[in-house]
């Protein structure tokens, strides 16, 4: 698969477990390094990839380190360019649309809950709103986390939502879904 990706000309920054080894080629000031790895354990293996290898650990709240240790490999050899710093901030923020997705199809739809158009025209219109009511929710924390001086973070999207719920109000069979 990273061939596939690279071959594209998109650059990769990928999180690899703890116990993989990732031999010291160059060492960065940054404390990244060189590496390589094999794109494929499978029976045809490739010949091996020089990677950067970034390895960092989160800080709690209260500034100790927290015990989970992260590495990630990227394509990105210039250490100069692309700072370990600035990637792992990126790698963090690429979770920000997970939870997002997350948020739409677990909490807003229900994870059991499968769209119920019959024709694309439909199912184009059923994503739009859930994408739009989201988009709702999402702008009524940012103005709830303004108000109390938070960051927009710092909001619950599932109780912003369960407000919401609370706050619509339909007599039965005045709206046809």
């Amino acid at each position: 698969m990273w061939q596939a990706f690279t071959a594209t000309g998109a650059d990769l920054l990928w999180r690899v477990p703890a116990t993989r080894v990732l031999p010291v080629i160059k060492q960065f000031r940054d404390g990244s390094w060189l590496s390589q790895i094999r794109a494929s354990s499978g029976p045809a293996r490739h010949e091996p990839v020089t990677v950067r290898v970034l390895a960092y650990q989160l800080k709690s709240q209260g500034g100790e380190d927290t015990a989970d240790g992260y590495r990630l490999v990227t394509t990105l050899l210039d250490a100069r360019r692309h700072p370990a710093r600035q990637l792992a901030a990126l790698y963090g923020e690429r979770w920000e649309v997970e939870s997002v997705f997350a948020e739409i199809k677990t909490h807003q739809r229900g994870a059991r809950v499968v769209l119920s158009s019959k024709t694309p025209d439909g199912v184009r219109q059923q994503i739009w709103a859930h994408l739009l009511v989201h988009h709702a929710l999402r702008e009524l924390m940012l103005r709830t986390a303004a108000t109390r001086g938070l960051d927009p973070d710092r909001v619950s999207f599932t109780g912003t939502l369960r407000s919401a719920r609370r706050s619509v109000t339909v007599t039965p069979g005045s709206f046809s879904p």
